[in-house]
């Protein structure tokens, strides 16, 4: 369950690309707070700044101008960063290089830890790892990114995470290249690393209605800013926002019904 921890502060938040007259806010003066353990959802159209809210999440960016801490201070060290706030991304496949092994490249994800465990405890932890995502570890072995299907690579990254242990997800759209099978499979996965790991969890997605389904709360983000934000019966069942509404209306029926129970 979420406690009152802060995880994420942000204020008045500005991200800015280009010059002159070319220059645009793609963050337009956001504030935000997520605690520990909460399970957050940023959810809005392409192009609405929600992915680069997550890149400054993972101190890839730094916002233009306002404020962003991570438990109360500011992101300095990329390396120290990423030991506790990880990312799971839209495409499985750009995460891991075609030229190495599987099993090679989650065995590398040991060399961001502060003490690396032994040869052994490597070898054990990847098998731990990826049975925790449903692989039997002998069915990798030998086996390049290019090999796997795209809902096996995306349990790779999860297994990645569960490696890395993590204390924040930042998961930018982690069900959209899969079918609707898999797509529940790995929202299991997630949910049962969070109960593990006792995560903090960001999900970045167009799509209301997973974020009704996971979130504890939901941000609805147009145009760099955040337009409406609650918890998720007020916000998927009693929108105030028109952009809210948009999304709404842009998921199937039987979407919307399920919404509705």
């Amino acid at each position: 369950m979420p406690n009152n921890t802060e995880v994420f502060s942000g204020k008045n938040l500005i991200r800015t690309f280009g010059h002159g007259k070319k220059m645009f806010r793609a963050i337009d003066d956001i504030s935000l707070d997520i605690v520990d353990q909460e399970i957050v959802s940023l959810v809005g159209g392409s192009g609405c700044g929600k992915s680069v809210l997550a890149k400054i999440m993972l101190g890839l960016i730094k916002p233009s101008s306002g404020t962003f801490l991570y438990k109360g201070q500011p992101i300095t060290n990329q390396r120290l960063h990423w030991r506790e706030v990880q990312p799971v991304f839209q495409d499985p496949f750009s995460c891991f290089n075609q030229f190495f092994t599987i099993r090679s490249q989650l065995k590398s994800s040991f060399g961001i830890m502060k003490e690396k465990p032994s040869k052994k405890e490597i070898e054990e932890r990847v098998d731990q790892a990826l049975m925790a995502v449903n692989i039997v570890p002998s069915e990798i072995d030998g086996k390049y990114p290019f090999e796997l299907s795209g809902g096996q690579m995306q349990r790779m990254l999860l297994a990645r995470i569960f490696i890395l242990r993590p204390t924040v997800l930042i998961a930018d759209e982690p069900t959209s290249m899969v079918d609707a099978c898999v797509r529940a499979n790995i929202l299991d996965y997630l949910m049962k690393l969070k109960k593990e790991l006792k995560m903090t969890i960001v999900f970045i997605t167009h799509d209301i209605g997973l974020a009704y389904y996971v979130s504890d709360r939901i941000f609805i983000m147009h145009k760099g800013k955040i337009v409406e934000h609650g918890a998720p019966d007020d916000v998927a069942l009693r929108p105030k926002n028109e952009h809210t509404i948009k999304l709404l209306d842009d998921i199937p029926d039987i979407h919307k019904d399920w919404i509705s129970r």
